[in-house]
């Protein structure tokens, strides 16, 4: 079985994978399971009132997810240098728990090669959220990831375990036209 498969296996048994993204590392799990992402939320000791970012590959898949993609986000996405995750208004067909009380979604389109791969071979969007416990320091590297993290998730993706990472995404909010950043 390669890699892909084996992970898609255990993303369709609502189970939970820590990954390496075009960030940091991730704690992800099928995006359109309520079960699957309240793991995560369980995992990193985390109140299910703060939304979780998700990964598509394409724009094609953001428009199946988002009521409607703003020209703005669009224009965003094609100009990006550094991964951008946009905040959308709107969200559909996503579990009910990865979405914020103000019924927004972060979106990032997938720029690393093995999450891109991945989600059009899952067909279907994968949550990302740092693989870290709530309130502690987001691992910039797999060796800075903690043994609570990696003793309780049901798979390790292995690649990338030597690779440091700098930051995460930049987030960004669209509201009426207008850009507001709110992590750079």
């Amino acid at each position: 079985m390669n890699l892909l498969k084996e992970v898609i296996f255990i993303l369709k048994n609502k189970k939970i994978i820590l990954y390496p993204t075009d960030t940091v590392w991730g704690i992800g799990c099928d995006a359109t399971d309520e079960i699957a992402v309240k793991k995560i939320y369980a995992l990193k000791n985390r109140e299910e009132t703060k939304s979780l970012i998700i990964l598509v590959d394409s724009i094609v898949m953001l428009k199946q997810y988002v009521e409607k993609v703003p020209e703005k986000a669009l224009e965003i996405i094609q100009n990006a240098t550094k991964p951008t995750t946009i905040i959308y208004k709107n969200p559909k067909n996503l579990a009910k728990n990865t979405i914020a009380q103000d019924n927004t979604i972060a979106i990032r389109i997938a720029q690393d090669d093995f999450c891109k791969q991945l989600i059009k071979a899952f067909k279907k969007p994968i949550v990302s959220t740092s693989a870290n416990v709530s309130g502690e320091p987001t691992p910039r590297c797999f060796s800075e990831i903690s043994k609570a993290i990696l003793n309780n998730v049901d798979y390790v993706v292995d690649l990338h375990r030597e690779k440091i990472t700098q930051q995460s995404s930049i987030i960004l909010k669209i509201e009426d036209g207008k850009v507001s950043t709110i992590r750079e």
